[in-house]
């Protein structure tokens, strides 16, 4: 089966934030409608109110996307072994369908112990290959690398510094690729050092000095991420801040507007299908989607009705006809309508 993954989104905090909204728009607008949002409880699955934590960010993209009529659904894969398991096929159900797939706020360890060998993992593999945008913020960045910081470990409780394992989501784009959010907090005032994930600078070298020389780290500032986009193989910077690639332990700072190429990061495009379990590849692969998504017109299709709508204010009356026999070819018919052109099936 031919891939085409889609964009992987990391944001350092804020992602009900202003830069946060702008990310997760930039996304919906590369997936076109229908849009189908899944947001997975498992980073705050450990909290009494982890259902709220999740509700918080779907509350926010229903108005934030209110233009993307966005369906979305809040996943409860919140522990093993129990009535919320992230083994569960009918808890995970949503992620077959979802387009753009969202973890958060919470501990990095817990949401690593939890998703790891897991269903919902394998589910979420698949759908990014299959064209699934993915957008991690805060501890689900840490979760997802190749290394990890335990953040709570260090800064509570008191551990010494340390790496874990993460579930290295990059690996098989052939990139050991880690990330260090709340990478320029600053909470401790002048007192003390909390950035690097609330570390510190000398903790984090500590940290730095553990994990393999060929890892990669990228430190995200707050309100900040990045879109690495698997098409044009670039990575993308917005936000208010910048994003810090670390090798070595010697950062080299992207501010936002800016691009680094896949190349510069070293990462791959096309991962080998053979590393997703079978039966996850097969539920994600096999699934019927809804009417609404068969017949969704693709964003080629919606740019030509935009352009055509564009030429039709202009009276370029020329250009709007030659842009409907182009719609018309691809078996479509585009209707005026008082809130825009509407496109359907011929």
């Amino acid at each position: 089966m031919t891939q085409s993954p889609g964009s992987i989104a990391l944001l350092g905090s804020g992602e009900t934030s202003l830069a946060g909204g702008r990310i997760f728009e930039a996304l919906a607008a590369q997936l076109g409608a229908p849009l189908r949002v899944a947001i997975l409880e498992t980073p705050a699955g450990f909290e009494l109110n982890a259902s709220q934590v999740a509700g918080r960010v779907a509350d926010y993209l229903k108005t934030r996307l209110g233009n993307f009529k966005p369906v979305i659904d809040v996943v409860p894969a919140r522990k093993k072994g129990t009535a919320f398991s992230p083994d569960d096929p009918e808890i995970l159900a949503p992620l077959l369908q979802a387009n753009l797939i969202f973890m958060g706020p919470g501990s990095p360890t817990y949401t690593i112990r939890q998703l790891q060998d897991s269903l919902a993992w394998e589910l979420i593999r698949a759908r990014h290959r299959l064209g699934a945008a993915l957008v991690f913020a805060s501890a689900a960045t840490i979760a997802i690398g190749a290394w990890g910081v335990p953040v709570y470990e260090i800064y509570k409780v008191g551990q010494d510094v340390h790496a874990v394992p993460g579930l290295d989501l990059f690996k098989s784009f052939g990139l050991p690729l880690s990330c260090v959010p709340h990478w320029n907090n600053t909470d401790g005032g002048a007192d003390v050092d909390t950035s690097r994930c609330f570390l510190g600078m000398e903790r984090f070298a500590e940290w730095c000095a553990q994990v393999p020389p060929e890892n990669t780290t990228l430190g995200l500032d707050e309100h900040t991420g990045v879109i690495l986009d698997f098409q044009k193989r670039q990575g993308i910077i917005s936000g208010v801040s910048s994003v810090s690639l670390v090798r070595e332990c010697n950062p080299k700072i992207y501010p936002s507007g800016s691009s680094f190429s896949f190349d510069e990061l070293g990462l791959g495009s096309v991962a080998p299908l053979d590393d997703i379990r079978p039966d996850a590849w097969q539920m994600a692969t096999s699934v019927s989607l809804p009417e609404e998504v068969l017949d969704a017109p693709s964003p080629e299709l919606v740019s030509l009705a935009e352009q055509r709508e564009a030429a039709r204010k202009a009276k370029d009356w020329s250009r709007a006809d030659s842009l409907r026999h182009q719609i018309q070819a691809a078996g479509w018919i585009v209707t005026d309508t008082p809130e825009g052109p509407r496109l359907s099936r011929a």
